[in-house]
């Protein structure tokens, strides 16, 4: 009974959402701040976010780690905010903060008592124009970034996965190198490189303010206007790479031996960009695959087979192009071969069978819910409104997701499938235990 009600309360809501349009103003500032408003009175809170358009593909191949360097840099202090109070400030005021780095883009946020909003507009405008570059914050995060790098690539197992993979996925294009850079870089950057680098990505005219939350809109742009209107556009012109990478012709199959203990197989595969109208298909495919315990991947291989301890499928969908990756750590005893084996057996099956008609309604459940959770919060909605801006070139398309996604055929599952998963085009890599290094 509990069960059946939870499915009704679940189907009601979804009507409700797919009824709900995400209303907003956008508007631009002269100094080409582009800035987007959302109003939700229903919870005292507000999300102060901004979104700037660089992440490790504007970096140079022998500057790797700027982006992901400024994302903990831009918390260090201004010539107005003492030193490391950034996020005491915030927390002292009822908030929380945090950034995001990722291949194409840097994301800041902060979110507060919706009383504070002027507090959160004053803290980002300070970062955006007086942003302190100098010898002691510079030297202090070229340490907290180096031990990062440190405690979530060389020092944990499988840890460099992402860019053990991307560094032979790519061969032209910047999404060779990851956002979390190189250490041996950042030790060798001047103070000058890097604030030729703020000067030049880190202005109003590469990014997007997007506030949402208990605002009223006519005093929000008041604010905006008071905070950020004075703040010079940037005086070099913005450029993003244009490289096109080839397609590989031959599989390209490799071993990593690291401090691991069981066998992991990696299968990297490239998709398009994340605009492609085949995007929607792609994540609906590896939601089949690995959207939860009950997916194929985990339940076949690590459930029935129990050859494995984990297993599943990841898109990155990026600006340019990106990788689907499906992988798989063997259960104790079990070798990568046969790993592989069966993680193949899966993917053909998805290649050469179309989904049944019950497993593609609990597919469509299952993202109808996920998009319901992302627009649950003013923080969701905020960031969700700055992806579109920036990446499709259309504010409104937030309110296409769900129709979009619905829109799939199982069809459309099975032939991308086909037509990505291609063995010719893909990245294998077996992770072993260093001692099986001969």
């Amino acid at each position: 009974m509990a069960k059946k009600l939870f499915t009704l309360l679940l189907i009601f809501n979804l009507i409700l959402f797919a009824q709900k349009k995400i209303e907003f103003e956008e508007y631009d500032l002269e100094n080409g701040l582009h800035v987007i408003l959302h109003e939700d009175n229903s919870t005292p809170i507000v999300a102060v976010t901004v979104f700037y358009h660089v992440g490790s593909k504007n970096e140079e191949p022998e500057r790797t780690g700027f982006a992901h360097f400024f994302e903990h840099l831009m918390f260090e202090g201004t010539e107005n905010i003492p030193t490391g109070e950034y996020h005491n400030i915030v927390t002292s005021n009822g908030g929380i903060n945090n950034a995001t780095t990722d291949f194409d883009r840097t994301y800041y946020y902060e979110i507060l008592p919706s009383n504070q909003i002027e507090l959160g507009l004053w803290l980002e405008s300070e970062r955006m124009l007086h942003l302190k570059v100098d010898s002691a914050g510079v030297e202090t995060q070229r340490k907290v970034v180096k031990e990062e790098r440190k405690m979530r690539l060389d020092n944990r197992p499988y840890g460099s996965l992402l860019e053990e993979t991307f560094k032979r996925a790519y061969t032209k294009h910047p999404y060779n190198w990851t956002p979390i850079g190189s250490a041996q870089y950042i030790d060798l950057a001047t103070i000058e490189e890097f604030m030729e680098f703020y000067k030049h990505y880190y202005v109003p005219n590469n990014a997007v303010l997007t506030i949402a939350g208990d605002i009223d809109i006519v005093e929000t742009k008041k604010l905006i206007e008071k905070y950020f209107a004075d703040i010079p556009m940037g005086e070099k012109e913005i450029t993003y790479p244009d490289v096109v990478e080839p397609k590989k012709e031959k599989e390209v199959r490799d071993i990593v031996y690291d401090n691991v203990q069981l066998p992991m197989v990696l299968m990297s595969y490239p998709i398009p960009k994340k605009t492609d109208k085949d995007a929607y298909a792609i994540s609906m495919l590896t939601t089949l695959l690995s959207g939860g315990q009950s997916a194929r991947i985990p339940k076949q291989l690590v459930d029935k087979e129990q050859i494995a301890v984990a297993a599943g499928s990841v898109p990155l969908s990026l600006e340019d192009s990106g990788q689907f990756i499906v992988y798989s750590i063997a259960n104790m005893g079990i070798s990568a071969e046969d790993l592989e084996k069966s993680l193949q057996a899966e993917i053909d099956k998805v290649k050469s069978e179309l989904i049944s008609e019950n497993e593609f309604q609990k597919l469509q459940n299952q993202m109808e819910s996920r998009i319901v959770g992302g627009f649950s919060t003013v923080a969701g909605i905020a960031g969700s409104l700055s992806n579109y801006y920036v990446f499709y070139g259309n504010t409104n398309r937030i309110n296409k997701k769900l129709e979009n996604f619905m829109a799939v055929t199982r069809e459309d599952i099975k032939r991308v499938a086909n037509e990505y998963l291609d063995s010719n085009t893909r990245v294998v890599l077996y992770y072993l235990p260093k001692a099986q290094k001969k």
